[in-house]
């Protein structure tokens, strides 16, 4: 009974529902009721990505787009030992946390899913990562790092009627992403 629990309890706290949870808690603990107002105030919304066993590989290749530093990783196998729980020996270089912070205000998170834990990361088009940038230079080197080896270029970058610039497409590692310029184009 006791391993069921600690497996129950494990599985709730490094499962794809993680990202879930973690998101709902990050957005409540972000939003900011002002008791003069009925307005809230989002601060900061981060973006947390799930990956099939190349979340580093992802996370490296991020970097190399976004700059900025990876603020630690932690892999499935630096967690403690329990004599009721362990971690296949396979998935033991997985990452089960890290994070790249972009600018003061943003930063991606991401982990690895353990499909001995029956976990899966699924990838569609459910969602997808808006990046809103300052100038068509900054759109064009960011469509340009980020869309390399893409897996499906659904709309390469170039005018719309609601932007100067605009590209949407999923990357190397599945990962839905729209590139948007505003300009002239502004609502």
């Amino acid at each position: 009974m006791h391993s069921g629990r600690l497996r129950s309890a494990f599985v709730i706290f490094f499962s794809p529902f993680f990202s879930c949870l973690m998101a709902r808690r990050s957005l409540l603990q972000a939003l900011i009721f002002d008791v003069n107002k009925t307005s809230k105030i989002m601060t900061r919304l981060h973006a947390y990505l799930n990956f099939n066993g190349n979340c580093e590989e992802a996370f490296q290749f991020y970097q190399t787009v976004f700059g900025g530093s990876l603020l630690g990783i932690h892999r499935f196998g630096d967690m403690p030992a329990d004599p009721n729980f362990s971690v296949p020996e396979a998935d033991k270089n997985k990452i089960m946390h890290t994070a790249l912070q972009i600018n003061e205000h943003a930063m991606i998170m991401g982990s690895d899913c353990i499909e001995s834990f029956g976990q899966k990361a699924v990838f569609g088009t459910s969602n997808y990562i808006m990046l809103d940038t300052d100038s068509p230079e900054q759109a064009r080197e960011l469509h340009h790092k980020l869309s390399v080896s893409a897996q499906t270029m659904e709309m390469d970058l170039g005018e719309t009627f609601f932007a100067e610039l605009f590209s949407s497409f999923i990357d190397q590692f599945g990962i839905a992403w729209m590139i948007h310029y505003e300009g002239n184009k502004t609502m």
